[in-house]
């Protein structure tokens, strides 16, 4: 089989073309002479009128999640997504006693404050992937500005916060295997 130099470019540069032929009228009447079955082409929404629909893996600032109540937050302010963070734009505070240790709720260390800056945040999903306790997702929350970068952009944990029910309402197939990787450990730590 001869292989071509460049073909994976030029099938590439095809795709584009007939993506820009389908959007203009003359274009689409080219493409039936040729006989190359056309799809949608370049679609405009008319927003905000229109909301463009987003698949399940569309992703943009992060929420803290939490089970049942604000109360039972997954967090444990480890503080591994603050390192983590490219931009740093996470900003943990660990309450702590009179010696310095971390004070517990619920026999778990709990964030004291958990700040996120979004207008530095680059959406880029790390402080997710590192999460050993699957506290922190990514929402589809896209309609978010402020005339205050201080402010309105900076999230605070009490904004933060949304329920685990709310996860699974916007990312079913990722919540079901979050859920599964935490019912798998919850079975390994109960003596049976």
């Amino acid at each position: 089989m001869l292989m071509i130099i460049g073909s994976g470019v030029l099938k590439g540069l095809g795709v584009t073309l007939k993506t820009f032929l389908e959007t203009y009228p003359w274009g689409r009447a080219m493409l039936r002479v040729l006989g190359i079955a056309k799809t949608d082409g370049l679609v405009t929404i008319q927003y905000p009128d229109e909301k463009q629909e987003h698949s399940e893996r569309f992703r943009y600032f992060p929420f803290l999640v939490y089970d049942g109540t604000p109360d039972n937050l997954r967090c444990v302010a480890c503080r591994i997504c603050e390192q983590e963070c490219p931009p740093q734009c996470i900003h943990i505070v660990v309450a702590k006693d009179e010696q310095g240790r971390p004070l517990k709720a619920n026999g778990r260390t709990l964030p004291k404050q958990f700040d996120i800056d979004i207008s530095i945040c680059m959406s880029c999903r790390i402080c997710v992937d590192v999460c050993p306790f699957d506290a922190i997702e990514m929402d589809n929350q896209y309609e978010l500005s402020g005339y205050d970068r201080a402010g309105e952009m900076y999230f605070t944990k009490e904004k933060l916060l949304k329920s685990a029910d709310y996860f699974k309402s916007i990312k079913p197939t990722e919540a079901a295997v979050v859920d599964q990787r935490l019912a798998a450990k919850k079975k390994k730590e109960t003596p049976g």
